[in-house]
């Protein structure tokens, strides 16, 4: 058995590395690559597939995953936030489709039972596509976001009364109300479960285990914590998603989080491609293609249905028009649980095999064009909104679009234009001294845990997580960062540092700390602008207090030290500095730098007077770019423009000048 589930994952995998490459090739999802990879792998095209229930379960394991990195990014006071959503709107959303379904399906002579499981069928949503899409366009914390999730949470809770209330539906009669109290009193332990643990257990637990520095184990935590919350409410009839849910919420409360989703991320990349290829095993083709016009046409009525029922309940839950519309094309699709809940149906006679395959093929087609219409959503929104329609309704919808648009910026701290130290010892704690000085808003990447307890006593803005990763430098938006400090003294980590940084931004500039010279020219050649040794800086350092011993002007010390910095050590080195980047080589100037420097002296040859009075051009060789006055900056420089005493100067020119110019200027 082993082995003919080991071949299937060959197989299966293998098939979808070929599909997956041609629809990059053609800028299609990779979702529909593994629908279509289940599709020709299942019992209705080639059968390549003989442990089907393995794959199954190695596709709840993927939907596990999935929603625990939710769960981590979420958090219980963010879940709080949005517990209208999660309550009114999603009882909104179900309510409203099942008895909107229910109508139609007894009006077209279906059976009142088979009417109402329908309703329950389609009032269920995606969880694994929807939050998985979201979650890679970075629209989770949004507005429309908020909205899903918290439907989709109430979806995936009340799926377990939809199943209790099943075989009351084929003509059984269990004592349903009795059971439905158990199971009540069953979520409430679990919720007071989930706090403690929250609150109390797992901030202490991930501190012990992240003292010992043991990766492997970190990583043994983090997926015991996962699978136990999950196991711990499939005990009590909820489903495993939820659980992990749960768990997720549970690790978000430390201060370790972040590492946490970046260790399972791989997990969650590897499995929820089993559930994808397995949902599209599921596909009758001799079925599909035999009634494909009547399917096509109940997939146009279910999504326009459903985005109706979400349109209604997000207005109702009085959010703009444009929130609206992105919502509502997120949850038009047919989720997995109604693939779970159908097979009850089944089994239970509520639903004949013809309509049980008409379902299926609306289920694939719906998840299929799901990441399109996300993808395209805001575009299809920005259309309908510049529609033509009356001048009265354009201005009442322009004041929507503004009122979205603020909507839509994430509370949370979005960092932009800052500075991202990579270590927080005694170089990061005194460049972050500095920076917190000079008002440079900054964010702090290490693992070392005590280094970590400092920083959080400290009130430093830090997070916990391997600087390696792309998922830690991506919380500390380093897309976005102007400068980026690698201040630790592992050459290994720091090329790999390089190299991940420099794919997501080829702008910023990065300063590296290196031990040794040997390990200059390869942080050089992976990206850094600047590398600073320890050995050169101590050997100015000393030769600095050599000079001042033997009498020498501190002016000429200190442009002895600039022309050293200046060359990048090449005083010192024979090694010359290559650029990192080919289309970058005309910003790397010979001898020039671009500085700030601080008017704090009134001199009478240059302050007060205009750039032409004072010569700075012609006299000390240096151009004037822009000036910085009374929290206002001045760009467009001329002749006639005066410098003042407390403005801040933009300058390029060559080190000594500028030093030159410095000495006149300060203190």
């Amino acid at each position: 058995m082993e082995s003919m589930l080991l071949q299937d994952v060959v197989i299966i995998l293998g098939l979808s590395i070929i599909i997956i490459l041609a629809f990059n090739r053609l800028k299609l999802p990779a979702i529909l690559g593994f629908l279509l990879a289940g599709i020709i792998a299942g019992p209705y095209a080639f059968n390549l597939i003989s442990s089907k229930h393995e794959v199954e379960l190695l596709s709840e394991i993927g939907i596990i995953f999935l929603l625990f990195v939710i769960g981590i990014e979420l958090s219980l006071k963010g879940l709080a936030s949005i517990k209208k959503i999660i309550f009114l709107g999603g009882g909104l959303q179900v309510g409203g489709t099942i008895l909107i379904t229910a109508l139609i399906s007894t009006f077209i002579g279906l059976p009142m039972n088979t009417s109402i499981f329908l309703g329950f069928l389609f009032s269920l949503s995606s969880t694994a596509i929807v939050l998985k899409l979201l979650q890679e366009r970075g629209e989770i914390s949004t507005p429309h976001g908020k909205i899903g999730l918290g439907i989709l949470i109430f979806q995936d809770i009340i799926v377990v009364p939809m199943m209790l209330f099943t075989p009351l539906l084929a003509g059984e009669t269990p004592n349903i109300l009795s059971t439905i109290a158990i199971m009540a009193i069953k979520i409430l332990l679990v919720l007071i479960i989930v706090y403690i643990l929250a609150r109390y257990v797992a901030p202490k637990v991930f501190g012990w285990v992240v003292k010992t520095k043991n990766q492997e184990l970190f990583i043994l935590t983090v997926v015991v914590f996962c699978f136990g919350v999950a196991w711990l409410t499939a005990t009590v009839g909820l489903s495993l998603a939820l659980g992990a849910f749960f768990a997720g919420l549970i690790i978000s409360e430390s201060d370790y989080s972040h590492q946490a989703t970046a260790n399972v991320l791989p997990f969650r990349e590897i499995f929820i491609s089993f559930f994808f290829i397995s949902v599209g095993t599921l596909l009758n083709l001799e079925f599909f293609i035999n009634n494909l016009v009547n399917i096509v046409l109940l997939v146009i009525g279910v999504i326009l249905l459903k985005m109706l029922v979400v349109g209604i309940t997000v207005l109702i839950l009085k959010y703009p028009v444009r929130t609206v519309f992105l919502a509502l094309f997120s949850l038009f699709q047919v989720g997995e649980f109604s693939l779970l809940l159908s097979g009850v149906g089944k089994e239970n006679g509520i639903i004949p095999e013809n309509i049980y395959q008409y379902f299926l093929a609306i289920s694939i087609i719906t998840m299929g064009v799901t990441p399109f219409l996300i993808s395209y959503a805001p575009k299809i929104t920005y259309s309908l909104l510049k529609a033509p329609i009356p001048s009265a309704v354009r201005k009442r919808l322009e004041n929507i679009k503004k009122s979205s648009k603020a909507d839509e910026e994430f509370s949370e701290e979005n960092l932009h234009d800052h500075l991202v130290l990579i270590g927080y010892g005694i170089n990061g704690t005194n460049i972050s001294k500095a920076a917190k000085k000079a008002e440079i808003p900054y964010v702090i990447i290490d693992t070392n845990p005590e280094s970590f307890e400092q920083a959080k006593k400290n009130n430093e803005p830090i997070i916990f997580g391997d600087a390696t990763q792309a998922t830690i430098l991506k919380h500390a938006h380093v897309q976005e960062a102007r400068v980026i400090v690698i201040a630790i003294s592992d050459p290994g980590a720091t090329r790999k540092m390089l190299t991940t940084i420099r794919q997501f931004t080829q702008t910023a500039t990065i300063i590296v700390r290196t031990k040794y010279v040997k390990d200059m020219e390869d942080a050089m050649r992976l990206g850094a602008d600047e590398v600073v040794p320890e050995e050169f800086e101590t050997s100015i350092e000393i030769f600095t207090r050599v000079l001042k011993k033997y009498l020498v002007p501190f002016n000429e010390i200190q442009e002895f030290i600039n022309q050293i910095r200046s060359s990048d050590y090449e005083m010192l080195t024979s090694m010359k500095k290559s650029p990192h980047s080919p289309a970058l080589q005309h910003l790397n100037i010979p001898n020039r730098e671009i500085v700030t420097l601080k008017v704090q002296r009134a001199n009478h040859q240059i302050v007060g007077k205009t750039i032409e009075e004072s010569g700075i051009g012609k006299n000390y060789r240096v151009t004037l770019l822009a000036i910085h006055r009374d929290r206002r900056y001045l760009t467009e420089i001329s002749p006639a423009t005066v410098i003042e005493q407390g403005d801040l100067l933009y300058l390029f020119g060559h080190p000594n000048n500028i030093t030159h110019l410095n000495e006149l200027l300060s203190f």
